[in-house]
């Protein structure tokens, strides 16, 4: 009877999940995974995949948000060399 496997710690930084993912992806490509392994296998690289997902769904969001600020300031500054040429205009 096989015996339970243990309980794997979740990671929680994106190089732990991806070292997860690689390590599960290598098992499971070398064809010695035994059957009951499989499944165990899939909700590990399940677990690890969401912490990637989520690490760079932050970092996107991060990212949006100073290209959002960049582009507030260019056009504020935009709006300010306007304003002044109208000003000499007149």
């Amino acid at each position: 009877m096989p015996r339970p496997a243990a309980a794997k710690k979740t990671p929680t930084t994106y190089r732990e999940a991806y070292a997860v993912l690689a390590r599960v992806a290598g098992e499971l490509e070398s064809g010695e995974a035994d059957l009951d392994r499989v499944l165990p296998l899939i909700q590990e690289a399940q677990a690890a995949y969401q912490v990637c997902r989520e690490r760079i769904e932050a970092l996107q969001a991060a990212l949006g948000e100073i290209g959002t600020a960049d582009e507030d300031q260019a056009d504020d500054e935009e709006q300010d060399r306007e304003e002044e040429t109208e000003a000499e205009l007149d």
